[in-house]
Protein backbone atom coordinates (compact mmCIF):
# COMPACT_ATOMS: atom_id res chain seq x y z
CA UNK A 1 0.00 0.00 0.00
CA UNK A 2 1.23 3.48 -0.80
CA UNK A 3 2.55 5.62 2.02
CA UNK A 4 -0.11 7.74 3.68
CA UNK A 5 -0.30 11.29 2.35
CA UNK A 6 -3.43 12.42 4.13
CA UNK A 7 -2.49 12.66 7.79
CA UNK A 8 -5.01 12.83 10.58
CA UNK A 9 -3.98 16.41 11.32
CA UNK A 10 -4.44 17.45 7.71
CA UNK A 11 -7.88 15.86 7.48
CA UNK A 12 -8.88 17.55 10.74
CA UNK A 13 -7.67 20.92 9.50
CA UNK A 14 -9.56 20.55 6.22
CA UNK A 15 -12.84 19.06 7.35
CA UNK A 16 -13.51 19.15 11.10
CA UNK A 17 -15.32 22.50 10.93
CA UNK A 18 -17.50 21.25 8.05
CA UNK A 19 -18.45 18.21 10.11
CA UNK A 20 -19.38 20.42 13.04
CA UNK A 21 -21.51 22.65 10.82
CA UNK A 22 -23.28 19.61 9.38
CA UNK A 23 -24.00 18.34 12.90
CA UNK A 24 -25.46 21.72 13.79
CA UNK A 25 -27.53 21.79 10.59
CA UNK A 26 -29.20 18.43 11.25
CA UNK A 27 -29.95 19.62 14.79
CA UNK A 28 -31.53 22.95 13.82
CA UNK A 29 -32.94 21.91 10.39
CA UNK A 30 -31.97 25.38 9.12
CA UNK A 31 -30.76 25.99 5.56
CA UNK A 32 -27.07 25.21 5.11
CA UNK A 33 -24.86 23.80 2.37
CA UNK A 34 -21.10 23.88 1.83
CA UNK A 35 -21.55 22.98 -1.84
CA UNK A 36 -22.24 25.87 -4.26
CA UNK A 37 -25.22 25.41 -6.58
CA UNK A 38 -24.12 27.82 -9.31
CA UNK A 39 -21.78 26.56 -12.06
CA UNK A 40 -19.80 29.82 -12.01
CA UNK A 41 -18.71 29.14 -8.42
CA UNK A 42 -16.26 26.53 -9.74
CA UNK A 43 -12.94 26.90 -11.51
CA UNK A 44 -10.72 28.11 -8.67
CA UNK A 45 -8.99 26.54 -5.66
CA UNK A 46 -8.48 23.25 -7.48
CA UNK A 47 -12.03 22.80 -8.75
CA UNK A 48 -12.74 22.19 -12.41
CA UNK A 49 -14.19 24.99 -14.48
CA UNK A 50 -17.06 24.38 -16.89
CA UNK A 51 -14.67 23.93 -19.82
CA UNK A 52 -12.30 21.69 -17.86
CA UNK A 53 -15.17 19.57 -16.59
CA UNK A 54 -16.47 19.02 -20.11
CA UNK A 55 -13.01 18.10 -21.34
CA UNK A 56 -12.54 15.66 -18.45
CA UNK A 57 -15.85 14.03 -19.33
CA UNK A 58 -14.95 13.77 -23.00
CA UNK A 59 -11.57 12.27 -22.12
CA UNK A 60 -13.34 9.42 -20.32
CA UNK A 61 -15.58 8.50 -23.25
CA UNK A 62 -14.47 5.59 -25.38
CA UNK A 63 -11.90 4.41 -22.82
CA UNK A 64 -11.32 1.58 -20.38
CA UNK A 65 -12.13 2.74 -16.87
CA UNK A 66 -9.20 1.42 -14.86
CA UNK A 67 -9.69 0.82 -11.14
CA UNK A 68 -6.99 -1.70 -10.23
CA UNK A 69 -9.35 -3.66 -7.99
CA UNK A 70 -8.94 -7.39 -7.32
CA UNK A 71 -10.85 -10.03 -9.21
CA UNK A 72 -11.17 -8.29 -12.57
CA UNK A 73 -11.98 -11.04 -15.08
CA UNK A 74 -12.93 -8.97 -18.11
CA UNK A 75 -14.49 -5.74 -19.29
CA UNK A 76 -18.04 -4.65 -19.92
CA UNK A 77 -19.99 -1.53 -20.84
CA UNK A 78 -22.65 -0.39 -23.26
CA UNK A 79 -24.15 2.80 -21.80
CA UNK A 80 -26.04 4.95 -24.30
CA UNK A 81 -26.92 8.51 -23.38
CA UNK A 82 -30.65 9.31 -23.34
CA UNK A 83 -29.52 12.20 -25.54
CA UNK A 84 -28.32 9.76 -28.19
CA UNK A 85 -24.54 9.19 -28.15
CA UNK A 86 -22.95 5.95 -26.99
CA UNK A 87 -20.55 6.58 -24.09
CA UNK A 88 -18.22 3.80 -25.16
CA UNK A 89 -16.77 3.32 -21.66
CA UNK A 90 -15.65 -0.16 -20.61
CA UNK A 91 -15.60 -1.05 -16.91
CA UNK A 92 -13.88 -3.87 -15.04
CA UNK A 93 -16.09 -6.90 -14.53
CA UNK A 94 -15.52 -8.48 -11.13
CA UNK A 95 -15.20 -12.05 -9.99
CA UNK A 96 -16.97 -11.46 -6.68
CA UNK A 97 -15.50 -14.62 -5.16
CA UNK A 98 -12.18 -12.80 -5.31
CA UNK A 99 -13.39 -9.25 -4.76
CA UNK A 100 -15.54 -9.74 -1.65
CA UNK A 101 -12.80 -11.33 0.51
CA UNK A 102 -10.44 -8.55 -0.57
CA UNK A 103 -13.00 -5.96 0.53
CA UNK A 104 -13.30 -7.56 3.97
CA UNK A 105 -9.54 -7.60 4.47
CA UNK A 106 -9.38 -3.88 5.24
CA UNK A 107 -12.29 -3.81 7.67
CA UNK A 108 -10.33 -4.16 10.92
CA UNK A 109 -8.09 -1.15 10.30
CA UNK A 110 -11.04 0.91 9.10
CA UNK A 111 -13.03 -0.10 12.20
CA UNK A 112 -10.15 0.72 14.52
CA UNK A 113 -9.70 4.17 12.98
CA UNK A 114 -12.81 5.28 14.84
CA UNK A 115 -15.84 7.39 13.94
CA UNK A 116 -14.06 10.72 13.58
CA UNK A 117 -11.31 9.49 11.29
CA UNK A 118 -13.83 7.68 9.11
CA UNK A 119 -16.02 10.78 8.92
CA UNK A 120 -13.11 13.01 7.93
CA UNK A 121 -11.98 10.58 5.22
CA UNK A 122 -15.55 10.56 3.87
CA UNK A 123 -15.55 14.35 3.82
CA UNK A 124 -12.31 14.34 1.85
CA UNK A 125 -13.94 12.02 -0.69
CA UNK A 126 -16.89 14.38 -0.96
CA UNK A 127 -14.61 17.40 -1.28
CA UNK A 128 -12.77 15.84 -4.21
CA UNK A 129 -16.04 14.89 -5.87
CA UNK A 130 -17.20 18.46 -5.30
CA UNK A 131 -14.13 19.85 -7.02
CA UNK A 132 -15.10 17.81 -10.09
CA UNK A 133 -18.79 18.76 -10.05
CA UNK A 134 -18.73 19.94 -13.67
CA UNK A 135 -17.33 16.59 -14.80
CA UNK A 136 -19.84 14.65 -12.70
CA UNK A 137 -22.68 16.78 -14.09
CA UNK A 138 -21.99 15.59 -17.64
CA UNK A 139 -21.77 11.98 -16.43
CA UNK A 140 -25.15 12.32 -14.69
CA UNK A 141 -26.71 14.13 -17.64
CA UNK A 142 -25.67 11.49 -20.15
CA UNK A 143 -26.76 8.52 -18.06
CA UNK A 144 -29.98 9.85 -16.50
CA UNK A 145 -31.30 12.19 -19.19
CA UNK A 146 -31.49 15.11 -16.78
CA UNK A 147 -31.01 18.51 -18.38
CA UNK A 148 -27.55 19.92 -17.68
CA UNK A 149 -28.50 22.36 -14.93
CA UNK A 150 -30.48 19.75 -13.05
CA UNK A 151 -27.69 17.20 -13.51
CA UNK A 152 -25.25 19.79 -12.21
CA UNK A 153 -27.29 20.68 -9.12
CA UNK A 154 -29.09 17.45 -8.23
CA UNK A 155 -26.24 15.20 -9.34
CA UNK A 156 -23.59 17.49 -7.84
CA UNK A 157 -24.05 19.74 -4.80
CA UNK A 158 -27.42 18.33 -3.75
CA UNK A 159 -26.10 14.76 -3.93
CA UNK A 160 -22.97 15.80 -2.06
CA UNK A 161 -25.18 17.43 0.60
CA UNK A 162 -27.07 14.17 1.03
CA UNK A 163 -23.80 12.25 1.38
CA UNK A 164 -22.50 14.70 3.97
CA UNK A 165 -25.81 14.56 5.82
CA UNK A 166 -25.45 10.77 6.09
CA UNK A 167 -21.90 11.14 7.41
CA UNK A 168 -23.10 13.60 10.06
CA UNK A 169 -25.88 11.29 11.22
CA UNK A 170 -23.49 8.32 11.23
CA UNK A 171 -20.93 10.19 13.29
CA UNK A 172 -23.52 11.43 15.77
CA UNK A 173 -24.91 7.95 16.36
CA UNK A 174 -21.48 6.36 16.81
CA UNK A 175 -20.25 8.90 19.36
CA UNK A 176 -23.48 8.79 21.36
CA UNK A 177 -21.84 6.06 23.44
CA UNK A 178 -18.43 6.91 24.99
CA UNK A 179 -15.45 4.88 23.87
CA UNK A 180 -14.40 4.21 27.48
CA UNK A 181 -16.27 4.41 30.78
CA UNK A 182 -15.21 3.68 34.36
CA UNK A 183 -17.95 1.91 36.31
CA UNK A 184 -18.14 1.72 40.09
CA UNK A 185 -20.94 0.11 42.09
CA UNK A 186 -20.95 0.81 45.85
CA UNK A 187 -21.23 -2.24 48.17
CA UNK A 188 -21.67 -0.63 51.55
CA UNK A 189 -18.75 -1.52 53.83
CA UNK A 190 -17.06 -3.63 51.20
CA UNK A 191 -14.92 -2.23 48.41
CA UNK A 192 -16.95 -1.12 45.40
CA UNK A 193 -17.18 -3.22 42.30
CA UNK A 194 -15.09 -1.46 39.66
CA UNK A 195 -14.79 -2.09 35.96
CA UNK A 196 -13.35 -0.30 32.99
CA UNK A 197 -15.61 -0.70 29.98
CA UNK A 198 -14.65 -0.12 26.34
CA UNK A 199 -17.34 0.39 23.70
CA UNK A 200 -16.49 -0.02 20.02
CA UNK A 201 -18.80 0.66 17.08
CA UNK A 202 -18.29 -2.34 14.81
CA UNK A 203 -19.46 -2.66 11.20
CA UNK A 204 -21.94 -5.27 10.05
CA UNK A 205 -20.06 -6.32 6.92
CA UNK A 206 -20.03 -5.59 3.23
CA UNK A 207 -22.65 -3.04 2.16
CA UNK A 208 -24.19 -3.43 -1.29
CA UNK A 209 -25.36 -0.27 -3.05
CA UNK A 210 -27.75 -1.05 -5.93
CA UNK A 211 -27.82 2.14 -7.99
CA UNK A 212 -30.72 3.63 -9.92
CA UNK A 213 -30.98 5.00 -13.46
CA UNK A 214 -32.52 8.39 -12.77
CA UNK A 215 -30.52 9.76 -9.80
CA UNK A 216 -27.36 7.66 -9.52
CA UNK A 217 -25.52 10.04 -7.17
CA UNK A 218 -28.40 11.72 -5.32
CA UNK A 219 -29.98 8.39 -4.42
CA UNK A 220 -26.66 6.58 -4.15
CA UNK A 221 -24.59 8.80 -1.88
CA UNK A 222 -26.69 8.52 1.31
CA UNK A 223 -26.30 4.75 1.54
CA UNK A 224 -22.72 4.73 0.33
CA UNK A 225 -21.50 7.28 2.87
CA UNK A 226 -23.72 6.04 5.72
CA UNK A 227 -22.17 2.58 5.38
CA UNK A 228 -18.60 3.74 4.82
CA UNK A 229 -18.72 6.17 7.77
CA UNK A 230 -19.94 3.37 10.05
CA UNK A 231 -17.03 1.11 9.09
CA UNK A 232 -18.52 -1.05 6.36
CA UNK A 233 -16.91 -1.75 2.98
CA UNK A 234 -19.19 -0.71 0.13
CA UNK A 235 -19.69 -2.65 -3.10
CA UNK A 236 -21.29 -0.35 -5.67
CA UNK A 237 -23.50 -2.10 -8.23
CA UNK A 238 -24.67 0.65 -10.61
CA UNK A 239 -27.72 0.50 -12.82
CA UNK A 240 -26.42 -0.78 -16.19
CA UNK A 241 -27.63 2.40 -17.92
CA UNK A 242 -26.02 4.71 -15.31
CA UNK A 243 -22.59 3.36 -14.43
CA UNK A 244 -20.30 6.32 -15.09
CA UNK A 245 -21.28 8.66 -12.21
CA UNK A 246 -20.86 5.93 -9.61
CA UNK A 247 -17.72 4.56 -11.25
CA UNK A 248 -16.16 8.02 -10.94
CA UNK A 249 -17.26 8.07 -7.30
CA UNK A 250 -15.63 4.71 -6.62
CA UNK A 251 -12.40 5.84 -8.23
CA UNK A 252 -12.24 8.99 -6.08
CA UNK A 253 -13.03 7.02 -2.92
CA UNK A 254 -10.30 4.47 -3.63
CA UNK A 255 -7.74 7.23 -4.23
CA UNK A 256 -8.59 8.97 -0.96
CA UNK A 257 -8.58 5.76 1.07
CA UNK A 258 -5.15 4.90 -0.28
CA UNK A 259 -3.73 8.33 0.49
CA UNK A 260 -5.16 8.16 4.00
CA UNK A 261 -3.44 4.84 4.65
CA UNK A 262 -6.43 2.55 4.32
CA UNK A 263 -7.22 -0.34 2.00
CA UNK A 264 -8.74 1.04 -1.24
CA UNK A 265 -10.79 -2.13 -1.56
CA UNK A 266 -13.11 -0.78 1.13
CA UNK A 267 -14.95 0.69 -1.88
CA UNK A 268 -15.28 -1.33 -5.08
CA UNK A 269 -17.34 -1.49 -8.26
CA UNK A 270 -19.43 -4.37 -9.61
CA UNK A 271 -20.66 -3.74 -13.16
CA UNK A 272 -22.81 -6.37 -14.82
CA UNK A 273 -22.53 -7.67 -18.34
CA UNK A 274 -25.60 -7.14 -20.56
CA UNK A 275 -28.41 -9.32 -19.27
CA UNK A 276 -26.33 -10.74 -16.43
CA UNK A 277 -28.52 -9.41 -13.62
CA UNK A 278 -26.04 -9.80 -10.76
CA UNK A 279 -28.03 -7.87 -8.16
CA UNK A 280 -30.03 -10.90 -6.99
CA UNK A 281 -26.92 -13.04 -6.62
CA UNK A 282 -25.02 -10.34 -4.74
CA UNK A 283 -27.96 -9.55 -2.48
CA UNK A 284 -28.02 -13.00 -0.90
CA UNK A 285 -24.26 -13.45 -0.51
CA UNK A 286 -23.41 -14.13 3.15
CA UNK A 287 -20.75 -11.41 3.09
CA UNK A 288 -23.36 -8.79 2.22
CA UNK A 289 -24.89 -7.49 5.46
CA UNK A 290 -26.38 -4.17 4.31
CA UNK A 291 -28.25 -3.32 1.10
CA UNK A 292 -29.30 0.10 -0.21
CA UNK A 293 -31.72 0.04 -3.12
CA UNK A 294 -33.71 2.56 -5.16
CA UNK A 295 -35.99 1.28 -7.89
CA UNK A 296 -39.08 -0.75 -8.66
CA UNK A 297 -41.44 -2.03 -6.00
CA UNK A 298 -41.22 -5.59 -7.28
CA UNK A 299 -37.46 -5.89 -6.83
CA UNK A 300 -37.52 -3.92 -3.58
CA UNK A 301 -40.10 -6.34 -2.20
CA UNK A 302 -37.96 -9.26 -3.38
CA UNK A 303 -34.93 -7.86 -1.56
CA UNK A 304 -36.86 -7.37 1.66
CA UNK A 305 -38.20 -10.93 1.47
CA UNK A 306 -35.08 -12.78 0.33
CA UNK A 307 -31.95 -10.92 1.51
CA UNK A 308 -32.59 -12.17 5.03
CA UNK A 309 -28.96 -11.94 6.12
CA UNK A 310 -28.82 -8.21 5.38
CA UNK A 311 -30.25 -4.98 6.75
CA UNK A 312 -32.18 -3.77 3.69
CA UNK A 313 -32.99 -0.11 3.00
CA UNK A 314 -35.36 0.40 0.08
CA UNK A 315 -36.87 3.32 -1.77
CA UNK A 316 -39.48 1.86 -4.08
CA UNK A 317 -42.51 3.28 -5.89
CA UNK A 318 -45.44 5.28 -4.62
CA UNK A 319 -48.46 7.14 -5.91
CA UNK A 320 -47.87 10.77 -5.01
CA UNK A 321 -51.06 12.74 -4.52
CA UNK A 322 -52.15 16.38 -4.35
CA UNK A 323 -55.47 17.33 -2.77
CA UNK A 324 -56.92 20.49 -4.35
CA UNK A 325 -59.58 21.96 -2.04
CA UNK A 326 -59.23 25.75 -2.37
CA UNK A 327 -56.55 28.40 -2.78
CA UNK A 328 -55.97 32.10 -2.19
CA UNK A 329 -53.39 32.19 -5.01
CA UNK A 330 -54.89 30.41 -7.99
CA UNK A 331 -52.26 31.58 -10.46
CA UNK A 332 -49.45 30.65 -8.09
CA UNK A 333 -50.95 27.21 -7.47
CA UNK A 334 -51.22 26.49 -11.19
CA UNK A 335 -47.69 27.72 -11.84
CA UNK A 336 -46.27 25.64 -9.01
CA UNK A 337 -48.07 22.49 -10.08
CA UNK A 338 -47.11 22.98 -13.73
CA UNK A 339 -43.44 23.17 -12.79
CA UNK A 340 -43.69 20.15 -10.49
CA UNK A 341 -45.32 18.04 -13.21
CA UNK A 342 -42.76 19.12 -15.84
CA UNK A 343 -39.43 18.98 -14.01
CA UNK A 344 -37.25 16.19 -15.45
CA UNK A 345 -40.25 14.88 -17.38
CA UNK A 346 -41.87 13.65 -14.18
CA UNK A 347 -39.08 11.08 -13.76
CA UNK A 348 -38.68 11.76 -10.05
CA UNK A 349 -39.95 9.54 -7.26
CA UNK A 350 -41.41 12.70 -5.70
CA UNK A 351 -43.36 14.01 -8.73
CA UNK A 352 -47.12 14.37 -8.19
CA UNK A 353 -49.21 11.89 -10.13
CA UNK A 354 -52.80 12.17 -8.87
CA UNK A 355 -54.53 15.54 -8.49
CA UNK A 356 -57.73 15.02 -6.48
CA UNK A 357 -60.23 17.75 -7.37
CA UNK A 358 -63.84 17.97 -6.12
CA UNK A 359 -66.36 17.39 -8.88
CA UNK A 360 -68.20 20.61 -7.99
CA UNK A 361 -65.01 22.64 -8.17
CA UNK A 362 -63.00 24.77 -5.76
CA UNK A 363 -62.98 28.30 -4.36
CA UNK A 364 -60.13 30.62 -5.36
CA UNK A 365 -59.06 34.24 -5.06
CA UNK A 366 -60.36 34.74 -8.62
CA UNK A 367 -63.76 33.22 -7.94
CA UNK A 368 -65.13 29.66 -8.00
CA UNK A 369 -63.58 27.25 -10.49
CA UNK A 370 -65.22 24.07 -11.72
CA UNK A 371 -63.32 20.80 -12.02
CA UNK A 372 -63.16 21.27 -15.79
CA UNK A 373 -61.88 24.82 -15.41
CA UNK A 374 -59.14 23.79 -12.99
CA UNK A 375 -57.98 21.04 -15.35
CA UNK A 376 -58.11 23.35 -18.37
CA UNK A 377 -56.24 26.12 -16.56
CA UNK A 378 -53.58 23.69 -15.33
CA UNK A 379 -53.19 22.38 -18.87
CA UNK A 380 -52.73 25.94 -20.08
CA UNK A 381 -50.15 26.60 -17.36
CA UNK A 382 -48.11 23.56 -18.42
CA UNK A 383 -48.39 24.54 -22.08
CA UNK A 384 -47.31 28.08 -21.30
CA UNK A 385 -44.37 26.91 -19.21
CA UNK A 386 -43.15 24.56 -21.94
CA UNK A 387 -44.23 26.55 -25.01
CA UNK A 388 -40.69 27.64 -25.81
CA UNK A 389 -38.60 24.66 -26.89
CA UNK A 390 -35.37 25.97 -25.35
CA UNK A 391 -37.07 26.41 -21.98
CA UNK A 392 -38.80 23.05 -22.35
CA UNK A 393 -35.51 21.26 -22.96
CA UNK A 394 -33.96 22.92 -19.92
CA UNK A 395 -36.81 21.71 -17.70
CA UNK A 396 -37.72 18.35 -19.22
CA UNK A 397 -34.37 16.80 -20.01
CA UNK A 398 -34.73 13.54 -21.94
CA UNK A 399 -36.83 10.43 -21.42
CA UNK A 400 -34.49 8.13 -19.52
CA UNK A 401 -35.39 4.79 -21.12
CA UNK A 402 -37.86 3.10 -23.51
CA UNK A 403 -40.08 1.88 -20.66
CA UNK A 404 -40.94 5.45 -19.66
CA UNK A 405 -41.69 6.36 -23.27
CA UNK A 406 -43.99 3.35 -23.60
CA UNK A 407 -45.92 4.28 -20.44
CA UNK A 408 -46.32 7.85 -21.69
CA UNK A 409 -47.67 6.71 -25.04
CA UNK A 410 -50.09 4.24 -23.42
CA UNK A 411 -51.44 6.80 -20.95
CA UNK A 412 -53.64 8.49 -23.56
CA UNK A 413 -55.78 5.36 -23.62
CA UNK A 414 -56.53 5.47 -19.90
CA UNK A 415 -59.02 8.34 -19.92
CA UNK A 416 -59.94 11.68 -21.46
CA UNK A 417 -56.85 13.59 -22.56
CA UNK A 418 -56.94 17.11 -21.14
CA UNK A 419 -53.41 17.92 -22.25
CA UNK A 420 -51.66 15.89 -24.92
CA UNK A 421 -47.95 15.25 -24.79
CA UNK A 422 -45.91 16.76 -27.59
CA UNK A 423 -42.46 16.05 -28.95
CA UNK A 424 -39.80 18.69 -28.34
CA UNK A 425 -36.78 18.92 -30.63
CA UNK A 426 -33.39 19.30 -29.00
CA UNK A 427 -31.06 21.03 -31.50
CA UNK A 428 -27.93 20.00 -29.58
CA UNK A 429 -28.95 16.34 -29.38
CA UNK A 430 -31.23 15.42 -32.31
CA UNK A 431 -31.62 11.83 -31.09
CA UNK A 432 -32.90 12.82 -27.64
CA UNK A 433 -36.45 11.71 -26.81
CA UNK A 434 -38.05 14.78 -25.21
CA UNK A 435 -41.76 14.84 -24.37
CA UNK A 436 -44.02 17.22 -22.47
CA UNK A 437 -46.37 15.80 -19.80
CA UNK A 438 -49.76 14.32 -20.55
CA UNK A 439 -52.70 15.16 -18.27
CA UNK A 440 -55.57 12.68 -18.16
CA UNK A 441 -59.04 13.32 -16.72
CA UNK A 442 -60.42 10.40 -14.69
CA UNK A 443 -63.68 9.90 -12.80
CA UNK A 444 -62.64 8.77 -9.35
CA UNK A 445 -65.90 6.88 -8.81
CA UNK A 446 -65.38 4.47 -11.71
CA UNK A 447 -63.59 1.14 -11.11
CA UNK A 448 -61.79 1.17 -14.47
CA UNK A 449 -60.36 4.60 -13.64
CA UNK A 450 -59.18 3.35 -10.26
CA UNK A 451 -56.96 0.78 -11.92
CA UNK A 452 -55.09 3.66 -13.55
CA UNK A 453 -54.77 6.16 -10.73
CA UNK A 454 -54.03 3.55 -8.03
CA UNK A 455 -50.92 2.38 -9.90
CA UNK A 456 -47.67 4.30 -10.26
CA UNK A 457 -47.18 5.53 -13.82
CA UNK A 458 -43.57 6.71 -13.61
CA UNK A 459 -42.79 9.47 -16.07
CA UNK A 460 -44.54 12.56 -17.49
CA UNK A 461 -48.07 11.32 -16.77
CA UNK A 462 -50.56 12.96 -14.39
CA UNK A 463 -54.18 12.19 -13.58
CA UNK A 464 -56.79 14.81 -12.70
CA UNK A 465 -59.14 12.67 -10.62
CA UNK A 466 -62.63 14.03 -9.97
CA UNK A 467 -63.99 13.19 -6.50
CA UNK A 468 -67.32 13.86 -4.83
CA UNK A 469 -65.90 16.16 -2.16
CA UNK A 470 -62.78 17.11 -0.25
CA UNK A 471 -63.78 14.56 2.38
CA UNK A 472 -63.77 11.88 -0.30
CA UNK A 473 -60.41 13.19 -1.53
CA UNK A 474 -58.95 12.75 1.95
CA UNK A 475 -60.28 9.21 2.20
CA UNK A 476 -58.80 8.39 -1.20
CA UNK A 477 -55.53 9.98 -0.13
CA UNK A 478 -55.47 7.82 2.99
CA UNK A 479 -56.16 4.65 1.04
CA UNK A 480 -53.58 5.50 -1.60
CA UNK A 481 -50.80 6.10 0.92
CA UNK A 482 -51.71 3.06 2.98
CA UNK A 483 -51.98 0.64 0.06
CA UNK A 484 -49.54 2.05 -2.50
CA UNK A 485 -47.30 4.40 -0.55
CA UNK A 486 -46.26 7.95 -1.33
CA UNK A 487 -42.96 9.78 -1.23
CA UNK A 488 -44.77 13.13 -1.25
CA UNK A 489 -48.23 14.53 -0.57
CA UNK A 490 -49.40 18.03 -1.46
CA UNK A 491 -52.53 19.95 -0.56
CA UNK A 492 -54.06 23.31 -1.35
CA UNK A 493 -56.68 24.71 1.00
CA UNK A 494 -57.74 27.94 2.68
CA UNK A 495 -59.71 26.04 5.31
CA UNK A 496 -58.03 25.47 8.70
CA UNK A 497 -60.28 22.44 9.20
CA UNK A 498 -59.23 20.86 5.90
CA UNK A 499 -55.60 21.69 6.62
CA UNK A 500 -55.80 19.89 9.96
CA UNK A 501 -57.61 16.95 8.37
CA UNK A 502 -55.03 16.40 5.61
CA UNK A 503 -52.23 16.80 8.14
CA UNK A 504 -53.86 14.15 10.32
CA UNK A 505 -54.04 11.74 7.38
CA UNK A 506 -50.35 12.23 6.67
CA UNK A 507 -49.37 11.85 10.32
CA UNK A 508 -51.37 8.64 10.65
CA UNK A 509 -50.15 7.18 7.35
CA UNK A 510 -46.58 8.51 7.68
CA UNK A 511 -46.34 10.62 4.53
CA UNK A 512 -44.37 13.84 3.99
CA UNK A 513 -46.74 16.75 3.37
CA UNK A 514 -46.35 20.11 1.61
CA UNK A 515 -49.14 22.65 2.05
CA UNK A 516 -50.09 25.53 -0.25
CA UNK A 517 -46.86 25.76 -2.23
CA UNK A 518 -47.23 28.63 -4.71
CA UNK A 519 -43.71 30.07 -4.98
CA UNK A 520 -40.24 28.74 -5.71
CA UNK A 521 -40.41 25.65 -3.50
CA UNK A 522 -41.92 22.54 -5.10
CA UNK A 523 -43.39 19.37 -3.67
CA UNK A 524 -40.91 17.20 -5.57
CA UNK A 525 -37.79 18.92 -4.18
CA UNK A 526 -36.21 18.35 -0.77
CA UNK A 527 -33.30 20.04 0.96
CA UNK A 528 -30.63 18.01 2.72
CA UNK A 529 -30.03 18.72 6.43
CA UNK A 530 -33.62 19.97 6.72
CA UNK A 531 -36.18 17.93 4.73
CA UNK A 532 -36.67 14.20 5.09
CA UNK A 533 -36.91 12.37 1.77
CA UNK A 534 -39.52 9.69 2.35
CA UNK A 535 -40.58 8.65 5.82
CA UNK A 536 -39.91 4.92 5.95
CA UNK A 537 -43.43 4.54 7.30
CA UNK A 538 -45.48 3.70 4.20
CA UNK A 539 -45.03 1.23 1.33
CA UNK A 540 -43.07 3.66 -0.88
CA UNK A 541 -39.90 3.30 1.21
CA UNK A 542 -38.77 1.58 4.39
CA UNK A 543 -36.19 4.30 5.15
CA UNK A 544 -35.90 8.07 5.19
CA UNK A 545 -33.06 10.11 3.75
CA UNK A 546 -31.74 10.88 6.17
CA UNK A 547 -32.49 10.21 9.83
CA UNK A 548 -30.82 8.37 12.67
CA UNK A 549 -32.68 5.15 11.80
CA UNK A 550 -30.98 5.21 8.39
CA UNK A 551 -27.52 4.91 9.97
CA UNK A 552 -27.89 3.40 13.45
CA UNK A 553 -28.36 -0.22 12.38
CA UNK A 554 -25.36 -0.21 10.05
CA UNK A 555 -23.14 -0.83 13.08
CA UNK A 556 -23.42 -2.45 16.48
CA UNK A 557 -21.63 -1.55 19.70
CA UNK A 558 -19.40 -4.26 21.17
CA UNK A 559 -18.41 -3.95 24.80
CA UNK A 560 -15.24 -5.22 26.50
CA UNK A 561 -15.18 -5.20 30.33
CA UNK A 562 -12.09 -5.44 32.52
CA UNK A 563 -11.47 -5.03 36.22
CA UNK A 564 -10.47 -1.44 36.88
Amino acid sequence: MAAAQLTSDLLTERHRSTLEQALEAIRTRAYWSPHPEHPKAYGENGSLSAADGLEAHKATLGTRFELDQPGTDGWTGGEVSPYGPELGVEYPHADVDVLLPAMRAGMAAWRDAGPESRALVCLEILARIGARTHEFAHAVMHTSGQAFMMAFQAGGPHAQDRGLEAVAYAYAEQVRTPLVADWSKPQGKRDPLELRKAFTPVPRGVSLLIGCNTFPTWNGYPGLFASLATGNPVLVKPHPRAVLPLALTVRVAREVLTEAGFDPNLVALAVERPGEGIAKDLAVRPEVRIIDYTGSTSFGDWLEANARQAQVYTEKAGVNTVVVDSTDDYKGMLSNLAFSLSLYSGQMCTTPQNLLIPRDGITTDTGPKSYDEVVADLSAAVSGLLGDDARANALLGAIVNPDVKARLEAAAGLGEVALASREVANPDFPDAVVRTPVLIKLDGSKPDAEAAYMSECFGPVAFAVSVESTTDALELLRRTVREKGAMTVGAYTTSPDVERAVEEVCLEESAQLSLNLTGGVYVNQTAAFSDFHGSGGNPAANAALCDSAFVANRFRVVEVRRPA
